[in-house]
């Protein structure tokens, strides 16, 4: 999946013209582990005065470089206690941190939640140019993009299930059902009909199965499925030991972020190994 060439072209040209700037880069606290992989992948280390997950952290993709950063809790008091010159946040501190914080005099740089590849590079956009990081930006930007012409190479076309340790998966309108797209697989909840997040349609696997299944979050042990999940359910067991699976970290895709992209070409260098001709 190519991202516009002109849109592209854009960031670019808004990133190095940030470069001439030369301003003093800020000082930045992170208040989310979605907010630390974009602190943690653009900012200086002696920018960081604090980051929400550290590198025990499973949710965080980017947690061995956490290593040694102090870590804050989302509290105000916390927060505010280490003066930031910025406060990078997803969804840390509530849906009314911003208000509050700018009420303190703090800035807040609010990532949003992006719901495309383009909406994710003019995130990694913005983001550079809050931290005083243009430059790294257009890097990050330049190396989504190559993990999604990876993605786009030719190879086997199935229908994939997309599914969680509890049941659920992942129709059309989302940045799974776009990762899934940008490998070259058919999303087998959107083609019988489903939007959004739902529940996985156990009579529909049964008449229809699919030719591979993918899993996410299956390697974090605090989300595991319970006693009462359907992943529980005979039907999805039986499917998960007669069909090939592609097992994606769950840091990997737990954020709007490029980690998706880089998912997308796990996929497709996977469902090339599992189903090609050789296998």
């Amino acid at each position: 999946m190519m991202l516009r060439a002109g849109a592209l072209a854009a960031l670019a040209v808004a990133c190095l013209a940030g470069l001439a700037g030369g301003a003093e880069r800020p000082r930045v606290v992170s208040l989310d582990y979605c907010a630390d992989q974009y602190v943690l992948a653009l900012a200086d280390r002696d920018q960081i005065a604090a980051i929400a997950t550290g590198p025990d952290d499973a949710h965080s993709a980017l947690r061995a470089r956490a290593a040694g950063l102090p870590r804050v809790r989302d509290s105000a008091e916390d927060v505010l206690a280490l003066a930031p010159d910025l406060i990078v946040r997803s969804f840390g501190g509530g849906v009314r941190a911003q208000a509050f914080y700018a009420r303190t005099g703090l800035e807040v740089h609010d990532l949003g939640f992006p719901r495309s590849f383009a909406d994710i590079a003019a995130t990694i956009a913005r983001a550079g140019d809050a931290l005083g990081q243009d430059a790294r930006a257009t890097e990050l930007i330049a190396a989504m993009q190559a993990d999604l012409d990876a993605a786009s190479a030719p190879g086997v076309r199935a229908r994939a299930l997309y599914l969680t340790p509890g049941g659920v998966t992942s129709g059309s309108g989302t940045l799974i059902h776009q990762m899934i797209e940008a490998a070259g697989l058919e999303n087998a909840a959107a083609a019988n009909g489903a939007s959004g997040w739902v529940s996985v349609p156990l009579e529909t696997l049964v008449v229809d199965p699919p030719e591979l299944i993918i899993t996410g979050f299956f390697n974090q042990p605090d989300i595991l499925a319970d006693q009462w999940s359907l992943t529980r359910h005979r039907v999805l067991t039986d499917l998960l030991a007669r069909t090939p699976a592609i097992h994606l970290d769950g840091a990997l895709i737990g954020c709007s972020d490029w980690g998706l992209a880089t998912a997308a070409r796990i996929l497709r260098e996977e469902t090339n190994i599992l189903l090609g001709p050789d296998s």
